[in-house]
């Protein structure tokens, strides 16, 4: 009994040297960050995957589980609106950006808010990604017409504005407040 209460104190001692300064050198969530999901869809109803964005310090963290897409490089967006009209979804809008920068983070004069990098599907039709983007708030994510992830039918240049000439939308899903 003496050892089990020496092993819980030493493991309080230990949670107790985590700091959000560790949340936020890892971009993991804090506690009651917000988050979101979307399922996506192809252009044909069919179930591509799963999105998720969580607040964490600093920014957002999205997470990306594609299923039943092409194999290849894809470029993969934050658009401004909430909305996923098949087949093509333009009425996701365009990239979402906040703060008026460029496309891509290889320009100069970028990344805006919306920019995430390049999505590598298998030959399984498989992918992940996850990356965090600074300065985002779900807040501003979740505005009033809210915001949709798209994935693209090619790779993103990480260069050219507004889209990285990473052509036609194959899947898109609305963001909810999770």
């Amino acid at each position: 009994m003496r050892a089990i209460l020496v092993l819980a104190g030493l493991s309080t001692l230990a949670l107790g040297a985590c700091t959000q300064q560790d949340a936020v050198a890892t971009g993991s969530p804090l506690a009651g960050g917000a988050r979101a999901t979307a399922l996506l869809k192809t252009g044909t109803g069919a179930d591509a995957g799963r999105a998720t964005v969580t607040e964490v310090a600093g920014g957002l963290r999205y997470t990306l589980d594609v299923k039943g897409l092409p194999a290849g490089t894809h470029g993969a967006h934050i658009h401004t609106t909430g909305r996923c009209d098949a087949p093509e979804f333009t009425t996701a809008g365009g990239h979402w950006n906040p703060t008026t920068m460029k496309h891509g983070s290889m320009n100069p004069q970028g990344p805006h808010e919306g920019d995430l990098p390049n999505l590598t599907i298998g030959t399984d039709g498989r992918g992940t990604l996850g990356v965090t983007v600074p300065g985002a708030t779900l807040a501003g994510l979740l505005d009033a017409d809210g915001a949709a992830i798209v994935v693209h039918a090619g790779p993103d240049d990480l260069m050219t504005d507004p889209s990285g000439n990473s052509g036609g939308r194959i899947a898109c899903g609305v963001f909810a407040a999770a």
